[in-house]
């Protein structure tokens, strides 16, 4: 294997970035009648509608039902998922930029995307959502007397899931059991602690109680199989070993790999067996309907499987061959392929394998006397991989091989090409070099005399040979690849009726060989921390007590809130995407991020601009993305900034300006101007470029204007010109605080311009438009359309409290026109008349719309111009980023209940009945844009902060007389709540981790006109003066205050 294959590709051909899927290809994958199958499961949002209200595309009356909206605002109850909601949950479960490992809803761990092999993802995960996938053996089980039962939904029925994150709760009972198992689920996850939130470890902790009344004897296990090399693994020359060590805080059976000590001499030339290359299976018996009538060409393979890795024109595919019409049903075939008898006489039979990962049920079998003496299976993926048998022990014997698809559904299918008997298998790649070589670890925490260590389980029904009488506890045991190699760690408890004990596992992994093509940078910024998963594992016993009350003091804060439990899920769950293989962290500490998994690289400016969780919970992040990347090997001598560093050479004008707002958003999420002097220089090359884009100084760009919608516009584009606007107000902010006023007037003077002449030229009434330049019709551009960004400069305004952009009142003229024109309780209709684009909204399904066309003078064709299908189509689309920060925008300006409503439409078209709820799709999984959601809660809040200057501020939307929220700042975390009547307001700020220094505190008083202000910091008066300006209480205080752990500032205003 060469070193580029072990490489993550930039966008390979399995990003499907342009992919389309029709609305009758979706209806085919699920079922015509899922959606509405699907639908009456959650709560009636609207309707019912008559014909009469889909004459028009869009309904001007939503006919939103009441008990609906109702329930935006309300707290509500935590949301516990059961039975069929339980089957695509997928909460990532490892730390930031550590790689990707899935929380089930049964509890069960799955996709373990944590080997540096490049998994590509487009769109199709929305309209077909995956299901779990476990390519090696782990898992947990409880014993009581003989009876053994797995920790998933194979071993109980009655399990329930709730997710907080980054604490996944599962609970497990049986009314024939007489305990309850409640799992907490976790990675260490601490805001602004961001070396101790990336640890490449999950934490599963469980707590059995003994609901009977009778004493109970119980044995609880957890089991892993040593997966050190999982993909480039071959038979011949390599070990796995597997060994205990014991400690007094910590019981681990770590995995790794080795070379053989043997070498053996090569003796004989290779024997192609198979190769496939032909247009039936002479040669082979053939069972079922699964295989067809012959292998499938390469030409024929269903595009949506991607590169099957096929050696030459043809392969065994069971999927490509089944009897189905389209992706849903084709794994419904089954058969077998049984070759011709055979003798033994190589050591090795070689072949490539893919296709489900089914043991037993879709695999390639090795027969000697008509029993499978040996077996190899696909790892969920249709890309086949070099895999061997190692046959010394079976030399002379005769033999047969045996290609099996007796599974029906999800990755029921299989792939084999090129088989060949050889005596010298392998890569020759170096062990040590290989992307899956490292290490891996199951661990027990604080150790117990008699915890027991099985070092190798057998391959088979492993749970129920999970418990030993004895420990073994050996120097290790070794296998060779090709042979599953199982450790366990098990725990016997006595409880006592009503008494409980708790008993947590750790598991870790440590595979520093990370590349990605296109990028120099390289390794894992955790391996610059441990030298394996033992280490790991080491660390999270040590610091087990702060790691875990942290953890669980972050979970507590968020929730401890007034705002509704809807929210606080779909805003949070979304930082996770920050542990999806969306994120990476190099082993010299610099971030690097696609777009989605496996989807569009480097770090995409014009769509990371959108995200706000990254900066408000790990700063430091966004700080070392602005100053390595951004102003770093992206910024040009011209000022302008290629928007994906390294992996391209152009700028764009949204991912210029948005990076602009954004070293403002970082300094002000710092303590000090150090970040900001270092990066000041290159902010005004930046401003610069963007300055000369505007060749007249009238504050309107309109020349060729590259965006995130991925091709130039030309003419006024109020959407661009007004992003242009408030970067150059940011800008002149920093300009003051680095003491340079000239520039900062220059700044000002031409946003003066602009702000006339965007009103004058390109409002229309109802809503912002972009005037299309005559010389350029050919051109995709929205025209006199109604497009969702179309204020998104103001939307960043307040997010980095700045002055205003877009004047107010046609700032929500122009959102209230987005709501009549772009929102719809039910997208298919509209999507049944603008076909192109992608399905990130079903039939059904609520959604705003990237741009609708109201107006006689403009349609769809003429958006396109003559541009590519692809670009056009996304007009037609809900993209969920998106429609965060409009929906954001919306709650700041104070249109609450539609900016909720259209929230809520994202969240409930991510209900767990549907897709998995933790999994957001764009241009490919777990999209960087949706974490724009955080600003919907940021304009909940109104929050804003200046780190430096020592200022916060606080505006509540919902309940603001009964509030209460979370924040973070520079250097610490916690709650602030207000009560308030029409005569008093009392504010509290209560920190709860690291510090906060503040100087002026500026609160909502809309309602309340008071006179003087108190001050105090844990029941001691402090100084400091009020001010009322423009609706606000501004208390400045006689001197800088600093707020530590614990400590509380009360504020009474009255």
């Amino acid at each position: 294997m060469s070193n580029d294959h072990n490489k993550m590709n930039v966008c390979s051909g399995s990003c499907s970035c342009n992919s389309v899927i029709g609305r009758r290809d979706f209806l085919k994958i699920t079922g015509a009648g899922s959606v509405a199958l699907l639908a009456a499961q959650l709560p009636v949002m609207a309707g019912p509608f008559s014909r009469a209200d889909f004459d028009k595309l869009v309904p001007v009356d939503k006919k939103l039902d009441p008990a609906w909206v109702k329930s935006l605002f309300e707290r509500g109850k935590p949301e516990v998922l059961t039975g069929d909601n339980l089957k695509y949950v997928g909460m990532p479960i490892g730390g930031i930029c550590a790689g990707q490992v899935y929380l089930g809803g049964d509890g069960r761990l799955w996709h373990w995307d944590i080997f540096n092999k490049h998994i590509g993802t487009g769109a199709g995960h929305y309209a077909n959502p995956p299901a779990p996938d476990f390519p090696f053996e782990q898992g947990f089980a409880l014993r009581i007397g003989e009876e053994v039962r797995t920790l998933d939904h194979r071993g109980f029925s009655d399990i329930t899931f709730r997710g907080e994150y980054p604490i996944g709760l599962v609970n497990y009972r049986d009314e024939k059991v007489p305990v309850e198992i409640s799992l907490e689920a976790f990675s260490p996850y601490i805001p602004l602690n961001t070396d101790d939130s990336s640890l490449p470890a999950t934490v599963m902790s469980f707590k059995v109680k003994n609901t009977g009344n009778a004493a109970v004897e119980a044995e609880i296990g957890g089991w892993l199989e040593n997966a050190v090399c999982l993909y480039t693994g071959e038979a011949g020359g390599f070990l796995r070993r597997t060994c205990a060590k014991r400690a007094e805080k910590l019981f681990t059976l770590e995995c790794t790999a080795e070379k053989s000590v043997v070498e053996e001499p090569v003796k004989c030339a290779d024997v192609v067996f198979e190769n496939f290359e032909k247009e039936t299976y002479e040669g082979w018996t053939v069972e079922g309907d699964a295989f067809g009538a012959g292998p499938v060409e390469k030409s024929k393979v269903p595009e949506y499987q991607g590169d099957l890795g096929l050696e030459g024109k043809c392969a065994v595919n069971s999927h490509s061959t089944g009897p189905g019409e389209n992706a849903g049903t084709r794994d419904g075939g089954t058969g077998k392929l049984v070759s011709h008898e055979f003798k033994i006489e190589r050591k090795y039979i070689g072949f490539f394998i893919g296709g489900g990962n089914n043991p037993g049920k879709t695999c390639l079998n090795l027969l000697i006397d008509n029993k499978v003496a040996v077996s190899a299976t696909g790892k969920n993926d249709n890309k086949m991989r070099r895999d061997y048998f190692d046959v010394r022990k079976y030399e002379g014997k005769t033999a047969r091989l045996e290609i099996v698809d007796t599974k029906k559904d999800g990755w029921g299918n299989v792939g084999v090409d090129f088989i060949v008997f050889t005596d010298l298998p392998g890569s020759s790649e170096p062990l040590e070099k290989r992307h899956d070589f490292g290490s891996m670890a199951l661990a027990l925490l604080d150790t117990k005399k008699d915890d027991v260590c099985n070092p190798a389980l057998p391959g088979t029904n492993i749970a129920a040979q999970l418990f030993p009488t004895r420990a073994d506890e050996s120097k290790g045991v070794t296998k060779p690849f090709g042979e599953k190699l199982i450790g366990a760690l098990s725990r016997k408890l006595s409880l006592k009726p009503g008494k409980s004990a708790t008993v947590t596992f750790v598991i870790t992994w440590h595979f520093p060989n990370l590349e990605i093509k296109g990028v120099a940078d390289k390794g894992r910024y955790y391996a610059s921390k441990f030298a394996s998963a033992g280490e790991v594992a080491g660390y999270v016993a040590a610091n087990y007590n702060h790691l875990s009350v942290q953890t669980r003091l972050w979970r507590d804060t968020w929730y401890d809130s007034t705002l509704p439990y809807w929210l606080l899920d779909r805003v949070h769950l979304n930082s996770s995407i920050l542990a999806s293989s969306t994120c990476f962290r190099f082993a010299n500490g610099r971030f690097w991020a696609w777009e989605g998994v496996g989807c569009c690289a480097g770090t995409c400016g014009h769509v990371w601009q959108y995200a706000h969780s990254m900066a408000r919970l790990f700063p430091d992040l966004e700080r070392i993305l602005r100053e390595r990347t951004d102003f770093g090997l992206a910024l040009k001598e011209d000022g302008a900034i290629h928007f994906r560093g390294e992996n391209n050479n152009i700028p764009a004008i949204d991912s210029q300006a948005g990076t602009i707002l954004r070293v403002l958003r970082e300094h002000q999420m710092s303590t000090d101007d150090a970040f900001l002097k270092r990066l000041w220089p290159g902010v005004k090359k930046a401003t610069d470029w963007l300055i000369a884009k505007d060749a007249d100084g009238d504050g309107i760009i309109v020349g060729n204007q590259h965006n995130t919608l991925d091709t130039d516009w030309f003419g006024p584009v109020a959407w661009l010109s007004g992003l242009y606007l408030s970067a150059l107000l940011a800008t002149a902010a920093m300009a003051d605080e680095m003491g340079d006023s000239d520039y900062a007037r220059k700044c000002r003077e031409i946003v003066a311009k602009g702000q006339k002449n965007i009103v004058e030229q390109l409002f229309d009434g109802e809503y912002f438009i972009n005037k299309v330049d005559e010389k350029h019709l050919d051109a995709i551009n929205s025209g006199t359309g109604c497009e969702i960004d179309q204020v998104m400069g103001q939307s960043w305004a307040f997010q980095v409290g700045l002055p205003r952009v877009f004047p107010e009142k046609e700032t929500k003229t122009a959102l209230q026109s987005l709501w009549k024109y772009n929102f719809s309780p039910d997208v298919g209709p509209y999507r049944e008349q603008y076909k192109p684009g992608r399905w990130y909204a079903m039939a059904g399904e609520a959604g705003l719309l990237m741009c609708s066309f109201p107006r006689n003078d403009w349609d769809y064709s003429k958006a396109k111009g003559k541009g590519p299908e692809w670009a056009a189509g996304y007009f037609n689309e809900c993209m969920n980023g998106f429609e965060y920060q409009a929906a954001s925008h919306m709650v700041w300006e104070g249109l609450l209940q539609e900016g909720l409503a259209v929230t809520r439409a994202v969240h409930d078209r991510y209900h767990a009945s549907r897709r998995n709820p933790y999994n957001e799709v764009e241009c490919g999984d777990h999209y960087a844009r949706s974490m724009a959601v955080y600003g919907v809660f940021l304009a909940a809040c109104g929050f804003e902060y200046h780190g430096p200057k020592g200022y916060i501020g606080f505006a509540p939307r919902l309940t603001p007389e009964n509030f209460k929220v979370p924040f973070t700042v520079a250097e610490g975390w916690g709650t602030y709540e207000q009560r308030s009547q029409k005569s008093e307001v009392r504010s509290q700020i209560t920190v709860k981790y690291g510090k906060l220094r503040v100087q002026t505190i500026s609160l909502a008083v809309k309602e309340a006109k008071p006179g003087n202000v108190k001050v105090s910091m844990n029941g001691k008066a402090v100084g400091g003066k009020l001010d009322i300006k423009d609706g606000r209480a501004i208390i400045t205080l006689a001197s800088d205050v600093v707020i530590n752990t614990g400590e509380v500032m009360e504020m009474i205003l009255g």
